[in-house]
């Protein structure tokens, strides 16, 4: 699964720590996701969804 938060993190101005720190999670976890090593639960998913105030399908996409 491809997903577009890097570029939603830089566009808000955040680091990966910051947004790691928002979410409750490690900046490892973040790292991991916006390389597409790791598919976040949907729970996460949809907390990132909503904290980068885009739906969903505009983060995450199937290949």
């Amino acid at each position: 699964m491809r997903n577009e938060i890097k570029q939603l993190r830089k566009a808000k101005g955040l680091r990966q720590e910051d947004l790691a720190d928002l979410l409750g999670v490690t900046r490892q976890t973040i790292l991991a996701i916006e390389n597409d090593k790791y598919n976040p639960t949907l729970e996460l998913a949809m907390k990132l969804s909503k904290f980068l105030e885009k739906p969903l399908e505009e983060v995450f996409f199937l290949d």
